[in-house]
């Protein structure tokens, strides 16, 4: 048999999904700071919610 292929595992699998409803004005400004910040949405929520848990360390 030959070795699997594909991405290999990750050590923790980011497999739980999220969804929030925002408004226009919200959106915008998360677009700007993406854009910005050269990041993506998925980065600014995860670090987001990092800050309001406390667990991100100031940076």
């Amino acid at each position: 048999m030959s070795p699997r292929t594909g991405r290999p595992k990750s050590e923790k699998p980011l497999n739980v999904e999220v969804k929030a409803r925002i408004d226009s004005e919200l959106n915008k400004h998360l677009e700007d700071y993406c854009l910005q910040k050269k990041t993506t949405r998925t980065e600014v929520v995860r670090k987001g919610i990092k800050l309001v848990l406390g667990l991100e360390k100031n940076k």
